[in-house]
C-alpha cells in the first residue's frame, strides 16, 4: 500500500520509528500552506476514507499535523467524518464528557505515569480505533508513548518461551477494585457508578456480566471486579498474522488495587513481569504532542500510555468500533 495521496503530504515528527518497514506514526500534513483549514481537511478525509483507514492498519498510528484543529467541536467533526460507530469507555480512568463523541483523556494527576495498555483490553468489546486530539500541549513531559504490541510478544517468546506457553495455555485472571465515588487523586479512581453508567447495583451487575466480569460489593461502598479467564496474546485479521501482546499483566500485577495471575491461581513470576515491563519500554515510540495534533491509533496493534507532565495539558479522546 503506497502513501501516495495528493490531498496529504507525508511529513516527519520527533520520536518516530521505522518498525518492520513501517513508519510509526505516519505523519500526514497539508499538501499546501493554504490547505490547513478544517474545511480542507474534512474534504480530504471524506475523499480518502478507505485509504486513510488502510494507512491506520498499515502503520498502526497516523498523525494529522499542521491543521487548524482548535477545540472539541473541530475534533468531533473529524471523528464523525468516517462514520465509525462509537463505543462507550468502560474502565477505571476518570474521564469527563466534553462534546458529542469527545471525552477528556485520563484526568488522573499529571504527575502520575499511566502504564502502557490496549484500550479496554479486558472487556468483551473494545475499540478498534483510539483517536486523540491535543488542545493544549504540555510545557514539559506529557508524551503519549506507544508500543508495537507484536514486538513485545516476539521478545517475550525469545526470552521466556516456557512461561509464555504456560500463561497462554492456562489463560489469565485479573481483579480490580473501584471506589464508591470518583477519586480524582488517582489515575484509576473512577467510581463504579461512572464506570458502569448507572447508580443501580443490579443494573451495574448486569452490565458487568455483559462485559465478562463478576463483581463483589465491599463494605466501604466500593466494588471488586473479577475478570477472566482472558488470553495473553491475540492475532487480528489484516495485520500480517502478528501476535499482539494483548493483556495488561504488567499494568495490574501486584498493584495496590489490582492483581494479575494465571486463571488457575498460579502466580506469574515477578522477574518475568519486570522484564516484560523493560521490553515494553525498550520498544516504545516516544511521540511528542504539538497543538492541534490528531493521532489515530490502531488499538488492536498498539499499547499506549502517558508520561508524567507539567501542567497545563489537555488531550481529548474518542473511541470507535
Amino acid at each position: 500500500m503506497e502513501y501516495c495521496c495528493k490531498e496529504f503530504k507525508v511529513g516527519k515528527c520527533e520520536g518516530e520509528k521505522v518498525v518492520d518497514g513501517e513508519t510509526m506514526p505516519l505523519v500526514l500534513q497539508p499538501p499546501q500552506s493554504n490547505k490547513s483549514d478544517l474545511e480542507s481537511l474534512i474534504l480530504a478525509l471524506k475523499s480518502n476514507k478507505d485509504w486513510f483507514e488502510q494507512m491506520i492498519i498499515k502503520n498502526s498510528a497516523v498523525l494529522l499535523r499542521g491543521y487548524d484543529v482548535n477545540n472539541a467541536q473541530d475534533f468531533n467533526q473529524i471523528v464523525e467524518t468516517f462514520g465509525w460507530e462509537d463505543i462507550r469507555y468502560v474502565g477505571p480512568a476518570p474521564r469527563t464528557h466534553i462534546y458529542k463523541r469527545v471525552w477528556t483523556a485520563n484526568e488522573g494527576p499529571l504527575s502520575q505515569f499511566i502504564y502502557y495498555h490496549h484500550e479496554m483490553v479486558l472487556m468483551k468489546e473494545f475499540p478498534k480505533k483510539v483517536i486523540l486530539f491535543c488542545e493544549i500541549p504540555p510545557p514539559e513531559g506529557g508524551e503519549t508513548p506507544f508500543v508495537p504490541s507484536f514486538k513485545v510478544t516476539e521478545k517475550m517468546l525469545e526470552e521466556f518461551p516456557e512461561e509464555v506457553k504456560e500463561m497462554e495455555e492456562k489463560r489469565l485472571k485479573y481483579t480490580f477494585t473501584a471506589p464508591g465515588a470518583n477519586d480524582t487523586s488517582s489515575m484509576r479512581g473512577r467510581g463504579w457508578e461512572d464506570t458502569f453508567g448507572t447508580s443501580d447495583q443490579k443494573e451495574a451487575e448486569r452490565r458487568a456480566k455483559a462485559q465478562g466480569m463478576e463483581i463483589e460489593w465491599l463494605p466501604d461502598g466500593g466494588v471488586r471486579t473479577i475478570l477472566g479467564p482472558r488470553g495473553l496474546t491475540r492475532v487480528f485479521e489484516g495485520r500480517k498474522g502478528r501476535r499482539m501482546w494483548f493483556n495488561t499483566v504488567v499494568g495490574m500485577h501486584g498493584k495496590q488495587i489490582s492483581s494479575a495471575m494465571m486463571a488457575d491461581g498460579t502466580e506469574i513470576p515477578e522477574h518475568v513481569v519486570k522484564r516484560c515491563e523493560e521490553i515494553i519500554e525498550e520498544e516504545s515510540i516516544q511521540f511528542k504532542w504539538q497543538k492541534g495534533d490528531v493521532l489515530f491509533f490502531d488499538n488492536y496493534a498498539l499499547l499506549h500510555g502517558r508520561r508524567p507532565s507539567l501542567p497545563p495539558r489537555k488531550v481529548l479522546v474518542a473511541t470507535c468500533k
